[in-house]
């Protein structure tokens, strides 16, 4: 498969080339479709089985991303929000892990330190935050804390993590790292599905809002992908520039 751009999170294209792409980490399902009038490649995270967060294949994922010769990722994550209403969205731009058995990196046997004090990429946040703005959602911006899950945060953690980050989700990291060890672009639109330490939070009420928010979602990601620019100016194709002994 060929792609321009790599959407990761969920398909929002309705028919579409299937296909599987094959990695070292293990085969990725993917749906290629044309959006904007850019080759698009749909990798649903989770899959069909829908795998917890602590055992999704990232690393496969990314790596497959990369395969499609596709220098832009945009990410879709679903988040409890400290600083805005289910059913707003957020584009992150900064992250605080918590997570505790995830492999994170594609060098295991050597000394690589990619800088991450910009961690997503500016154009594609740019694109997406315009784009929210046309369709008439004014998105916020902060910092994602990603927790190992798959049980929800209880109180006392969602107290403790107000005083790190802004939005909490399981499945922002290390996807957020393993594209810049790949040297690719890659940027978050988050939908917000529950305001964090509101109460008790359910299924159901995750999945309401997130059929609510597809076809809005849809819209933005269709046009922050028109909105993209051609040629990368920003520092992501660099990562890898002195970072390794």
């Amino acid at each position: 498969m060929h792609a321009d751009v790599v959407v990761i999170g969920r398909v929002l294209t309705h028919g579409g080339e299937e296909g599987e792409i094959s990695t070292p980490y293990g085969n990725v399902r993917a749906i290629s479709s044309m959006i904007s009038g850019k080759d698009v490649v749909f990798i649903s995270r989770h899959g069909e089985d829908h795998l917890p967060p602590h055992r999704v294949n990232y690393r496969a994922i990314i790596c497959a991303a990369e395969s499609t010769g596709a220098e832009r990722i945009i990410a879709i994550n679903t988040v409890g929000s400290m600083i805005s209403p289910p059913g707003s969205f957020v584009i992150p731009n900064d992250f605080i892990e918590f997570t505790k058995s995830r492999i994170a990196t594609f060098y295991e046997n050597r000394a690589v330190h990619v800088d991450m004090s910009e961690p997503y990429c500016p154009e594609i946040r740019a694109a997406l935050i315009e784009s929210c703005r046309y369709e008439g959602h004014e998105p916020y911006e902060g910092v994602y804390v990603c927790t190992e899950g798959p049980h929800l945060e209880t109180r006392a953690q969602i107290k403790m993590l107000r005083g790190f980050g802004d939005v909490i989700g399981m499945t922002g990291y290390p996807e957020v790292v393993l594209a810049r060890e790949r040297a690719l672009c890659y940027a978050s639109i988050c939908l917000v599905t529950n305001t964090a330490g509101d109460g008790q939070v359910d299924l159901s009420q995750i999945v309401s809002v997130e059929r609510r928010s597809r076809s809005d979602l849809a819209r933005i990601i269709e046009r922050a992908i028109s909105r993209i620019p051609e040629h990368r100016s920003c520092r992501c194709s660099r990562a890898l520039e002195n970072a390794k002994f």
